[in-house]
């Protein structure tokens, strides 16, 4: 792939993203094969655990680490990552307790790759922030809270 392909393709992959991530998608990613349109409407953490196929409640876990800042200066930009050592991670999803859409980033991890992901997200006002795991039919989570000083949605 030429430097300029690929330029092109990631600057729209990061659009999409942060798109997503503020709420702003566009309409060929809401009809997208595999765009989970119940996930990302849900309002809060059991509810995106059962649109991502939970049949019980999430627990909490010392093996997903989730890495926020305790206070965020700029709500438009709160860096987020999560890391699981729990063995056959499918899935990680970052939730945004009071955000509009609590399903902020989803992300599929494939069989043999580490479980660790990062991006920026958007808040709205201080918050629980989750990192939600599946394993098998199981979810698991780690909470942490960020207090947003400058509001990034729409504050």
């Amino acid at each position: 792939m030429e430097r300029r392909e690929f330029l092109a393709s990631s600057s729209s992959a990061t659009a999409l993203a942060l798109a997503a991530a503020s709420g702003l998608t566009p309409a060929h990613a809401q009809t997208a094969p595999g765009w989970n349109k119940a996930a990302f409407d849900a309002k809060s953490l059991a509810d995106v655990a059962k649109a991502l196929g939970a049949t019980s409640a999430p627990v909490e876990s010392k093996d997903l680490v989730l890495q926020a800042p305790e206070i965020a200066e700029n709500g438009n930009v709160v860096r987020l990552g999560a890391q699981s050592s729990l063995a056959n991670t499918s899935l990680i999803a970052l939730v945004v307790e009071k955000n509009p859409n609590a399903l902020a980033a989803l992300f599929d991890v494939p069989a043999g790759t580490d479980a660790n992901v990062a991006t920026n997200i958007k808040m709205g006002q201080s918050s629980n922030v989750y990192a939600l795991a599946k394993v098998g039919d199981k979810f698991f989570y780690a909470v942490k809270e960020v207090k947003v000083t400058l509001g990034g949605c729409g504050g």
